[in-house]
């Protein structure tokens, strides 16, 4: 053949035909790592959200879940949610994060998303009497609607407005006091301050009553599904107190 016409081969380009077969097994590896499915989480747990209307609650929540803030966030109609995965105890833990709204004409729709909620944050602004006052209907609804298992937060939000505040730490802590098994802290979704705290221990602590070696249970249509509790528990948490 006259040379002239002699045309080289691609793979010679990249080193020679044998450039081509080493690479394919390291092409051949990085295509099995891409195709790998992410590891199942090992728990998936519901938490709601819950409290008058402007006292910040989708704020926590887009604040945990995306660390986002918006200045002007619309009233949640009716129920939103959000999805974070995180890690605890060596364990990987799906979240459904429900926040409700704050409005009573919503009370029929929300409270559908008690029954399933392993843990309950109760939110208020320190700015704001009235939704401190609010508080014990907040809780009337918990008792009527809520597993007694369910884990209880409070929150007092909007810390960022301190020169404001009307509702003095003291108080805050004295209500979760009254309330069996509920914790009290502080927040400011704006500032990022004590967010990831609120979920985080949350979880923990409903972690901390689970048996952890119990296989995961899978996603059901309206809410997360999780280890069933045993028939007879061993000892049955004392009975939660109203406030009124």
């Amino acid at each position: 053949m006259d040379p002239r016409y002699d045309i080289p081969r691609r793979a010679a380009a990249g080193g020679g035909s044998g450039g081509s077969e080493n690479s394919s097994p390291a092409l051949g590896a990085q295509s099995r790592r891409r195709k790998m499915p992410p590891r199942p989480a090992d728990f998936k747990l519901q938490i709601i959200i819950i409290g008058s209307r402007g006292v910040g609650k989708t704020s926590l929540m887009e604040r945990f879940t995306d660390d986002t803030f918006c200045e002007s966030c619309k009233s949640t109609v009716g129920v939103d949610f959000k999805i974070k995965t995180v890690e605890l105890r060596g364990k990987k833990i799906r979240l459904q994060i429900w926040d409700t709204a704050g409005q009573e004409r919503f009370n029929s729709i929300t409270s559908a998303y008690y029954r399933g909620a392993k843990g309950i944050v109760v939110v208020y602004d320190i700015t704001k009497q009235e939704t401190f006052d609010d508080l014990p209907k907040w809780m009337k609804m918990i008792d009527k609607y809520a597993s007694e298992e369910a884990e209880l937060l409070l929150v007092g939000n909007k810390l960022d407005c301190e020169t404001d505040r009307i509702i003095s730490k003291q108080q805050g802590e004295r209500f979760a006091s009254r309330i069996t098994g509920m914790r009290f802290c502080e927040s400011s979704a704006k500032d990022n301050y004590n967010v990831d705290e609120i979920f985080v221990k949350l979880v923990d602590d409903i972690l901390s009553k689970m048996p952890l070696e119990v296989p995961n249970k899978e996603l059901s249509n309206s809410v997360l599904s999780l280890q069933p509790e045993p028939e007879v528990p061993p000892e049955l948490p004392p009975p939660r107190m109203r406030c009124c």
